[in-house]
């Protein structure tokens, strides 16, 4: 495939065109072996998908030999010559077997000599039969110069010719030095049928990977899985395996989209299937179980390749190929999915990954160049849209075919577009994975595009199972199903465009009026300071359990100015206005920090005005989500959270109090990574700063941004009596 020389990257398409018209030129005598020999070798190779030149129209008659037939063996890979006792005869056999020859030394043609009725030895030294035709040629030439030399070349060309390996049917079973020839023309074309296929990068290694994987040399029955995300290119792969294996197989199809297909519609595939394979097109079945027991029935002596393109359901698997068993020996069934437990645990699967970086700058700039050389500045965007792809096979090829309709004055627009915006193409075809998800699937999904993405697995864990107790299993099938993988130190990853793909999603869902998360300060703010802010109060402190609480965090480089902070130790004490509670209005309490450490837990007190009746606190202990860790230790890295007072109320322990006569809450921000956070010293700086904001739906009454820290202090009920310092909301909140 592609070379790995730079000046490769804007090679022209000329290279990438197939070398070949046809798979094989019948060279033979036609009154010989038109009828009989050759007739039936014609339809073993057209049986084996071999397309083969075979001219029907030949008269054979003087020296000249039409263009076309010189054309055909200059676009034929290999050449399958057919000796007869009068070969020898025909000027125009011998003319088109020199050209043959000369094919196979200038342009690489393969030569398999026949020998049909006549040993190899008298056709190397033109004896017997061959010695009488060429007496007679050497009669014809005798006072003509240039005739001579043409019969020189005849014998020339017969003399090497013989010299190859090949067939002799001498006294043999046709039939089987028919299959003998079709099997070794087959080998002969898997070495080069990649030139078929259309321009790739990198698919020479996966290719050499799957067909080791599939083990051609044995005589069993194996099923592979072609695994991996959306856009990759497994069909492209599985097309390539196909066009490769296709000549050694004499009955194969390829299914495509097969998700596109109905599972209450199995039956027409499998009408579909045995259609090709029986090369008979009618309605077999008319019902899938009809289906699995004709096909059990009809295909169990025969030697298959079957492509099933796009599965996503069990079913796919167990109505198409069910059982090995239903096939003939030597048989193979490939399968490729976006949802490696489609496959099956006892079957193969090989996994396609995305493009290293050269290859995918390939693959771009054959798309967005054809072959030209673009200036520097050109190339320099270029590889900003070949990083933003992340070795992507789809969004280069469909992004390179964009650009490259674009004036070369509009790409730097162009290129940011692509950038803010993916390409609704790409964006489409990812989605496929996230609309074949179940719901609780879908919202684990969207959870770690938006907040999770680089988290360590166990801690993703801890957070989702506050809201869904088969977090584990659900994440576990997320990976199977090519959205997110495990990376080193043991943390989930997604591929860029995958997260891109999720974040719309959600972006979609605000548009329509749904909003459900968060990720960066400028929507947090603009949500916080619109009336529609309770519709995200149930999201955004992660459900269904109050034992979890979504953070998000951003690299802005200081708290927001509408909270207001200062510098605080992870224990913080916030005194609440009088009256701060009104049930139609109140939302919760947003939280802001910034810290260098990473906090695994918040626990809330909420704190009675007083303690002379019994009224007891209010505790609760939540884990965070913390998906913000910074590789730039000096980066301040601000989160975000709600913290809903329907987490923290428990009316039946409230003694018919209301949240008014609560007048504290504090904050205990807890570290499982190291016990000295939160104490500083010299040199260690700010380490946390704190803002907290009472949220309403109607924000036009000033709401309190009062924070008070304390190093030692206990919570007790003393220090709820306090004095509250109440300061006024600014008019920028």
């Amino acid at each position: 495939m592609a070379s790995s020389s730079s000046s490769s990257s804007y090679a022209s398409d000329s290279q990438y065109r197939p070398l070949w018209k046809y798979d094989v030129f019948l060279s033979f005598r036609g009154v010989d072996t038109r009828r009989t020999f050759t007739g039936h070798l014609y339809e073993g190779l057209e049986n084996s998908a071999i397309c083969t030149f075979q001219d029907d129209k030949r008269l054979e008659i003087g020296d000249s030999i039409p263009e076309e037939l010189l054309k055909a063996i200059e676009e034929s890979q290999v050449a399958l010559v057919i000796f007869s006792k009068k070969y020898a005869t025909s000027r125009w056999c011998l003319n088109e077997l020199v050209k043959i020859m000369e094919c196979k030394e200038e342009k690489g043609l393969i030569v398999i000599p026949v020998f049909y009725d006549v040993y190899p030895s008298v056709v190397r030294k033109q004896k017997k039969s061959f010695k009488v035709a060429f007496d007679q040629h050497e009669s014809e030439y005798a006072n003509d110069d240039e005739g001579k030399q043409k019969v020189k070349g005849w014998r020339t060309a017969l003399s090497a010719a013989a010299d190859l390996k090949g067939c002799n049917v001498h006294r043999r079973i046709e039939s089987e030095c028919i299959k003998e020839l079709v099997d070794d023309v087959s080998f002969k074309l898997c070495k080069t049928s990649s030139s078929y296929l259309q321009y790739t990068v990198g698919i020479d290694t996966h290719l050499e990977e799957v067909k080791s994987l599939l083990e051609m040399k044995t005589d069993d029955v194996r099923i592979l899985g072609i695994w991996g995300m959306g856009g990759v290119g497994k069909t492209t792969l599985a097309r390539a395996v196909f066009e490769t294996l296709s000549p050694q197989f004499q009955y194969k199809s390829f299914l495509e989209d097969v998700k596109e297909t109905n599972i209450n519609e199995m039956h027409s595939l499998q009408n579909i299937l045995l259609s090709e394979l029986l090369r008979e097109d009618k309605k077999y079945v008319n019902n899938k179980e009809e289906g699995k027991c004709l096909m059990a029935r009809r295909l169990r002596l025969m030697k298959v390749l079957v492509v099933l393109d796009d599965i996503n359901h069990h079913d796919h698997l167990e109505y198409l190929a069910g059982h090995l068993s239903w096939f003939g020996n030597g048989s193979r069934i490939i399968a490729t999915t976006r949802n490696k437990q489609t496959i099956g645990k006892n079957n193969v699967v090989y996994e396609v990954t995305t493009l290293p970086e050269h290859d995918a700058i390939q693959l771009f700039n054959h798309y967005a160049f054809k072959g030209e050389a673009p200036d520097e500045h050109i190339k320099k965007l270029a590889l900003e849209v070949v990083s933003h792809a992340n070795g992507l096979p789809l969004a280069l090829r469909l992004w390179g075919i964009w650009l490259h309709n674009q004036d070369k004055t509009m790409w730097r627009e162009a290129v940011d577009l692509i950038k803010k915006e993916s390409s609704p193409d790409v964006v489409k075809n990812l989605k496929i994975s996230f609309e074949a998800l179940q719901d609780e699937e879908k919202t684990i999904f969207l959870d770690i595009a938006c907040f999770f993405r680089g988290m360590r697995k166990d801690d993703i864990i801890k957070i989702l199972q506050g809201y869904d107790l088969y977090a584990r299993i659900r994440l576990h099938g997320l990976i199977e199903k090519s959205l997110v993988f495990i990376s080193t130190y043991d943390r989930i990853q997604m591929h860029d465009l995958i997260q891109d793909m999720g974040r719309y999603v959600v972006k979609k869902q605000e548009e329509s009026g749904q909003p459900s998360r968060l990720w960066n300060v400028a929507d947090f703010e603009a949500v916080v300071n619109n009336t529609n802010i309770s519709s995200l109060q149930h999201d955004i402190s992660v459900s269904d359990s109050v034992s979890s609480l979504r953070v998000f965090g951003s690299f802005v480089e200081d708290i927001p100015s509408w909270f207001n902070y200062k510098e605080m130790c992870p224990s913080v004490s916030v005194d609440l206005p009088e009256n701060w509670y009104e049930s139609d209005k109140f939302l919760g309490f947003a939280v802001c920090y910034s810290s260098e450490y990473y906090i695994d837990y918040i626990t809330t007190d909420l704190i009675p005005l007083s303690c002379d009746d019994g009224m007891p606190s209010m505790t609760q202990e939540f884990a965070l989500s913390n998906n913000s860790e910074l590789d730039d230790p000096d980066a301040c890295n601000i989160n975000f959270l709600l913290v809903p007072l329907d987490g923290l109320w428990d009316a039946s322990n409230a003694n018919g109090k209301t949240p008014n006569d609560y007048g504290c809450i504090e904050f205990d921000f807890i570290s499982d990574i190291d016990d000295d956070f939160g104490e500083t010293d010299d040199d260690s700086g700010e380490k946390m700063k704190f803002g907290v904001r009472l949220l309403y739906k109607d924000e036009s009454e000033p709401c309190i941004g009062i924070r008070k820290s304390r190093d030692e202090e206990e919570a007790t009920c003393s220090s709820s009596k306090k004095q509250r310092q109440l300061l006024p909301t600014s008019s920028g909140l």
